[in-house]
C-alpha cells in the first residue's frame, strides 16, 4: 500500500515544519519574557505638554521599604498609605504656573495646569486628567463614605478623590494631594523617576 504523501511531498512538509518551528519557539520565548511583567498603557507627553502617544510600559512595583527611601515622609504617607494632606498646606494649592503635574513616584503625567481651577477646598483641583489612561478610578468606602479614589495607573500611588461638583465642561473635581505630584513648568524637562 502506498503512503498518502510521496517522498518529495514529505520533504517539502518537513522543510516547512523546520522553518516554522524556530519562529514558533521565538514567539513563545518573547511572550514568555513579557508574561511575568505587569504592563499598562499610559499616554506620554513631551516637555511642552504635547501628547506624544500611547505606550505600553511596565508597572512600577516596589516594596514599601523602597518607596519610603525614595519619597519624602509626607509624600510616602499620601501616595503609599492613602493619607490626605491638610487643606491649604500643600505646595501646589495656590500654584498658577503653566505646566504639567506628574506623579511624584513614577513621573507619569497626570494633570495639565490648563484644567486646574480654584475650588475653595484647599487642595489642587482639576476638571479632568491630562489623559484618562494615566489615572485609575477605584471605589473607596473608607470612613463610612462612598467616594471615588484616583490612583496613578503606572505605580498605583494614591492621588486623591474625584467628585461630581466641578465646573463645566466635565462637572468633575479631581481633588488631589500636592504631596502626590511634582509640577514641571511647560518647556522644562522633568526628572525621570520610573524605576
Amino acid at each position: 500500500m502506498l503512503d498518502r504523501f510521496s517522498i518529495p511531498q514529505r520533504r517539502h512538509f518537513l522543510k516547512l515544519l523546520g522553518a516554522g518551528l524556530p519562529a514558533a519557539i521565538g514567539l513563545r520565548a518573547s511572550s514568555a519574557a513579557t508574561a511575568g511583567k505587569n504592563l499598562v498603557k499610559i499616554v506620554e507627553f513631551d516637555a511642552a505638554g504635547v501628547r506624544t502617544g500611547v505606550v505600553e510600559v511596565e508597572k512600577v512595583e516596589k516594596p514599601l521599604a523602597e518607596w519610603k527611601k525614595q519619597l519624602a515622609p509626607e509624600d510616602f504617607e499620601v501616595t503609599r498609605r492613602a493619607a490626605t494632606e491638610r487643606p491649604f498646606t500643600g505646595r501646589y494649592a495656590n500654584n498658577h504656573a503653566n505646566g504639567l503635574y506628574r506623579c511624584v513616584c513614577c513621573n507619569t503625567a497626570l494633570f495639565d495646569s490648563k484644567t486646574k481651577f480654584e475650588s475653595g477646598t484647599g487642595w489642587p483641583s482639576f476638571w479632568q486628567p491630562v489623559a484618562k489612561e494615566n489615572v485609575t478610578l477605584k471605589q473607596d468606602n473608607s470612613f463610612g463614605m462612598q467616594r471615588t479614589e484616583v490612583l496613578c495607573t503606572r505605580c498605583e500611588s494614591h492621588l486623591g478623590h474625584v467628585f461630581d461638583d466641578g465646573p463645566p465642561p466635565t462637572h468633575l473635581r479631581y481633588c488631589m494631594n500636592s504631596a502626590a505630584m511634582t509640577f514641571v513648568a511647560r518647556g522644562q524637562q522633568s526628572a525621570a523617576k520610573t524605576s
